[in-house]
């Protein structure tokens, strides 16, 4: 007789070696034992029994807007979000107000977070044309998971747009760089594009050659510099085949939203709820990215999670802001893609927890196996639920899928061993701590 902490038993287990009923026993918030455990007894006992056991989903782009715009969010209630979304772990962005860009301020949200976040976290450090040395520093520090480059400006005020001062940063540090990647110059000239209050301008003034062209840029450089980059949110097709030709230096990233909405109807029907920088593209971009998810160019799904109010959204372009939360739909969206046969289920996994471990080296998580730190997004691929507005625990209380009927749905949200979320409701608050990194141990 084994004496565990925590037994979930009999799902269908999702791991490295593929697909398969079984039990997982948890003691010390790691995995200790996989198989049979019918004779084992635990503490706690969860019966799986027809849901789906899959490494916890880890979302590695997500803005919770704290310090500073904590109306919109807060690490609090954007993990809250993640934790009922089936997400066990969250990298968050720099572009606070004040932004991260300092050793005190990466210190502060460190701080902030501790007793307040529901899942596992860690921090990003913002690069500015100024803080250089900052950044080196930064990036040693436990529970920051590397550096993140404007290339073109968004919501917030980093923004470093020339190659010399890319650069710079690319050439001081030593982890794998993220980077927003669209041609800030290109865009300041198609400003004139913009039509005030049609939001289907937006790609237009951020057209596909405004990415294409600063990825360009962005992978010359690295291979220049042989320095690790990863490139956020990819949404053109364009940019697939050159990114294809740079795999040993760069990651690519795409996002629900670019995978699901397509324009011109997104805008047309969601206004500036559809508003989000790179933009949403048309149905042959999003066909493109999802032919790059099947054939493995893709590594890396995240949300960007970047909340806004309804208010805000509401005003007319170009005043309202770019950005959509994303953290708490992002595993039924993807669910219903697995349902709809665009995805498999082991691919999913990968992109959002193997790929994870492996693009940015985390230690002791993105796998179900021995040792590894017993992190567990259960989900019922049979249900059957209609995502709303009103489900939403993101402050900013809104989702550009209110009305969509998912397949599939998160059951229950297991960080480190703790039931953090059981059928919707938050029954563990506040146990998240900071991810470790085997470049930071």
């Amino acid at each position: 007789m084994s004496a565990f902490d925590l037994i979930v038993r009999g799902g269908v287990i999702v791991n490295h070696a593929g697909r398969g009923e079984g039990d997982i026993g948890v003691r010390d918030g790691k995995i200790a034992a996989i198989g049979n455990l019918r004779t084992a007894s635990a503490g706690s006992v969860i019966d799986a029994k027809g849901l789906h056991v899959l490494p916890g989903v880890i979302d590695t782009q997500v803005h919770f807007r704290e310090p500073g715009k904590v109306y919109k969010e807060d690490l609090e209630s954007g993990s809250r979000a993640a934790a009922l979304g089936g997400v066990v772990a969250v990298f968050e962005m720099p572009n606070t107000d004040p932004a991260t860009t300092t050793l005190a301020s990466l210190e502060d949200k460190l701080t902030r977070a501790k007793g307040r976040m529901h899942v596992d976290h860690a921090f990003y450090a913002g690069a500015a044309v100024d803080n250089v040395d900052a950044l080196v520093e930064m990036e040693r520090v436990p529970g920051c998971c590397g550096v993140k480059i404007f290339m073109g400006a968004s919501t917030g005020s980093l923004l470093v747009q020339s190659d010399e001062d890319v650069t710079r940063i690319l050439a001081a540090v030593k982890r794998r760089v993220a980077v927003h990647s669209e041609d800030e110059y290109r865009m300041k000239e198609r400003a004139g594009l913009v039509r005030p209050g049609d939001w289907t301008s937006h790609p237009e003034v951020r057209d596909p050659e405004s990415a294409l062209n600063c990825t360009r840029r962005l992978l010359a450089i690295a291979r220049r510099l042989r320095k690790r980059i990863h490139v956020l949110h990819v949404s053109t097709a364009d940019e697939l085949p050159l990114l294809a030709e740079h795999r040993d230096v760069a990651t690519v990233e795409v996002l629900p939203n670019h995978l699901t909405l397509a324009a011109p109807e997104a805008y047309e029907r969601l206004k500036g709820k559809a508003q989000q920088n790179p933009p949403i593209r048309d149905a042959h971009h999003r066909d493109a990215l999802w032919e790059a998810v099947r054939n493995g160019l893709v590594d890396v799904l995240g949300s960007d999670h970047a909340p806004h109010t309804a208010e805000e959204k509401a005003k007319p372009y170009p005043q309202s802001p770019s950005g959509t939360p994303g953290v708490q739909t992002l595993v039924p969206v993807m669910l219903t893609h697995v349902a709809e046969g665009r995805l498999t289920l082991e691919r999913f996994v990968d992109l959002t927890s193997a790929a994870p471990q492996r693009v940015f080296q985390l230690a002791g998580k993105g796998r179900l196996a021995l040792g590894y730190d017993a992190d567990l997004t259960l989900v019922d691929l049979d249900a059957r639920r209609t995502i709303t507005d009103a489900q939403q625990a993101s402050r900013s209380a809104w989702t550009p899928f209110d009305g969509m009927t998912a397949k599939g749905w998160p059951m229950a949200t297991i960080v480190r061993g703790r039931v953090v979320m059981r059928d919707d409701e938050i029954v563990d608050a506040h146990a998240g701590t900071p991810m470790r990194f085997l470049e930071t141990l």
